[in-house]
């Protein structure tokens, strides 16, 4: 926890400045991406409350709002003592702030979204102090809001804004749009208590407001029902409490996923395509309220159109403002569209009981099958990360994660894909995780059983797939978890003492696994009181000489109605009486060669000969790699040490004197005697000598004395 950090808000991950951005009380911290330990600057925001005696706890300024302009530049929006203001951001706050009602919320706990997008900020929030007046507001450019009635937003509580650029590739020359999920209580609905319903909303980035009737209004607000159901047991998911958009290369192909709540004590992720979104809000039905005899309304449902495109331009609308009196008097009065937006599948993707998802993100990652799987990232209110995906339409939570020593809730997440990491915020700190911690896989069964897509085994190191391209011979079998290829492990000799307990160890580290043990092949139950099986292996009461043999502990997975068995560890078990090892040496061994025999026919031969020879050939390969980098570090050392005891000079050194030499030979000096040019062994030994003591003496001391212990 970095002092000075409190009440984490937002996260705002700017990878081309390589900063973490973090939003807080009265300050905004810049931390450094690669290691979030580490501060880069710290800009402060204080005020003084002006309601200091009524809203003592709440007179700070709160950062809500953090959001990128450009690469240097970001815009920032803080609570400030009940009185909201925005500023812009360069390392420090310009000090031009500026009352921002609609921008942010005045009180940090009121729920708030926004977005800033070429130059506009959209902002859903409250507009007044008592949160009594919902708003959508386009800000900075062209300003356009919702209008005050109950019909466009009712007791709304605010989730997340996304754009979709629409307009890209549009055969209908359709407009960018703006999506706001929120919760609100239902209009449309009939019940003595209030019934509370998920909602995405949809306007379009061009509107303009109407020319007389919704000026400075949207013309293109809508909304929808955001379902998240278990059809066969007409169980609804009624709040949304997060929203991320997965974004693909085409906008139609793009992917919103929620977490949705009920109150009870289970959470669902619903995933929702952008084909399904755009269908019901441009090919759907309106519906709207009318007046009726004996009846105080009833709820009627409408054609029509709302966005700009191709057909309204040809009929000459080209802007809002060019819409005429009777179509926005028709917009006002129908926000709601009739269809309700179902989940891909028309189910939840995941169902979690026990645990309250707060906030998700969501990662693609390509494994070795060439398959593309989106893992989800879910943060838990009791600090919890877990990591899950869906393999043909069965999900598998593949890891669990306590993010903070005390409980605290996960309240902003954030993922890196260029970094391969996330930054979580809780109220009090941030913390850093990689999306793969394959590290803490550490045998080939527990890493292949495991199913992570980010993790592959490869029989030198565990990789993550971030780093595929450096290995080869990988393992990874993420839709089966099949460890089949994985080598066939080595068996453990365990001596005993006759009457003494026994204690064999087998910990699977897949959740997904269960544990069977076979003694010489025959599978042990449970139901055996001379046996206790754990969750950390097995246990073998008052042993007797019958108990000698082989044991091995196995897991087995299922999918799709098969079973999958990986032997993860062998024992075998000898006596410690030497009258009686023989007799039990044999009896193991012939267990060992049933047990052997039993293996290889429920693997392939040829994959067993292919592994084999793979790891043959990689035993090789590692070994000459081995010495390859052991000769070149001997060499390198050798240099070091010849260039350091001045045996051999530097290459430009060597020049230098060179060129010395020869110019005080053309001048006039003697030119020294080379071998053969007629000087005496005896001088040249002398002259030897003396260049000896010369170098010596222009040493330092500290040197002389090395060389004279040397």
């Amino acid at each position: 926890m970095k002092e000075g950090l409190s009440s984490v808000s937002t996260l705002l991950v700017n990878e081309d400045a390589n900063t973490l951005f973090v939003g807080g009380r009265d300050a905004v911290f810049a931390l450094d991406l690669n290691n979030i330990s580490r501060e880069i600057a710290r800009m402060q925001s204080t005020t003084l409350c002006k309601f200091y005696f009524y809203f003592q706890i709440r007179c700070q300024n709160y950062i809500l709002c953090l959001h990128k302009i450009n690469d240097s530049d970001l815009h920032v929006c803080g609570t400030n003592a009940y009185y909201p203001t925005c500023d812009h951001m360069i390392v420090i706050l310009q000090g031009e702030a500026e009352e921002s009602r609609g921008k942010c919320p005045f009180e940090p706990a009121q729920k708030h979204t926004s977005v800033f997008v070429d130059g506009e900020f959209y902002s859903a929030t409250s507009n007044n102090f008592l949160g009594t007046e919902p708003i959508i507001l386009r800000s900075m450019r062209n300003p356009v809001r919702t209008e005050f009635k109950t019909s466009w937003l009712n007791e709304p509580s605010f989730v997340n804004t996304e754009i979709v650029h629409e307009s890209e590739s549009n055969p209908n020359g359709d407009d960018g749009k703006i999506y706001v999920f929120f919760t609100e209580t239902a209009v449309e609905f009939e019940f003595y208590d209030k019934l509370l319903v998920s909602r995405i909303a949809r306007i379009c980035r061009g509107d303009l407001g109407g020319k007389r009737i919704l000026q400075r209004r949207w013309t293109s607000f809508l909304k929808s029902r955001l379902s998240c159901s278990i059809p066969e047991l007409n169980f609804h998911f009624n709040i949304v409490q997060d929203i991320f958009f997965l974004r693909r290369r085409k906008w139609q192909d793009s992917i919103f996923y929620g977490i949705f709540s009920q109150q009870l004590d289970i959470s669902a992720v619903c995933a929702y395509s952008m084909k399904n979104i755009q269908e019901v809000f441009s090919k759907g039905s309106y519906k709207g309220p009318v007046t009726v005899e004996h009846s105080r309304v009833k709820w009627m449902v409408y054609r029509g159109r709302s966005s700009i495109d191709n057909f309204a331009r040809s009929v000459g609308y080209n802007t809002s403002s060019d819409l005429p009196d009777k179509v926005l008097q028709f917009v006002r009065d129908h926000p709601l569209m009739d269809n309700s937006v179902n989940p891909i599948g028309n189910r939840p993707v995941l169902l979690k009981r026990g645990s309250s998802y707060t906030w998700i993100g969501v990662g693609r990652v390509t494994g070795l099958d060439k398959q593309t799987y989106n893992v989800m990232f879910l943060g838990a209110d009791d600090g919890y990360l877990h990591k899950a995906f869906n393999c043909d339409g069965e999900m598998f939570i593949v890891e669990e994660l306590q993010l903070f020593l005390s409980p605290e809730p996960v309240q902003s997440l954030r993922l890196s894909s260029e970094k391969g990491m996330l930054y979580i915020g809780s109220p009090s700190r941030v913390v850093q995780v990689p999306a793969s911690a394959c590290h803490r896989y550490k045998r080939c069964s527990d890493c292949v059983l495991a199913r992570h897509p980010y993790c592959a085994w490869s029989r030198s190191v565990l990789s993550s797939l971030v780093f595929f391209f450096f290995f080869r011979n990988l393992i990874q079998s993420v839709k089966y978890g099949d460890a089949s290829s994985c080598l066939k492990k080595s068996v453990r000799k365990c001596l005993f003492t006759l009457g003494n307990n026994v204690h064999l160890k087998c910990a699977p580290v897949s959740n997904l696994a269960s544990v069977v043990w076979k003694f010489n092949g025959s599978r042990l139950q449970a139901e055996d009181s001379k046996y206790q099986l754990c969750d950390g292996g097995i246990a073998i009461f008052n042993i007797t000489i019958d108990a000698a043999g082989f044991y091995d502990c196995l897991l087995v997975e299922k999918s799709k109605g098969k079973e999958f068995l990986t032997t993860v560890a062998r024992y075998a078990l000898y006596a410690q009486e030497e009258t009686e090892e023989a007799n039990v040496i044999a009896t193991a061994n012939k267990h060992n060669e049933a047990g052997a025999e039993r293996f290889q026919s429920s693997v392939p031969p040829s994959l067993l000969n292919e592994a084999a020879k793979q790891e043959s050939v990689d035993s090789q390969i590692e070994k000459l790699v081995l010495k390859l980098l052991g000769a070149g570090f001997a060499l390198l050392f050798l240099l070091v040490w010849n260039f350091y005891r001045g045996h051999l000079s530097v290459p430009w050194k060597s020049r230098e004197t060179r060129s010395k030499t020869s110019g005080a030979a053309g001048l006039g000096s003697p030119a020294p005697a080379t071998e053969g040019s007629g000087t005496s062994l005896k001088e040249r030994s002398a002259r030897a000598a003396r260049c000896r003591c010369r170098r010596e003496l222009r040493q330092p001391a500290a040197h002389r004395v090395l060389r004279q212990k040397l």
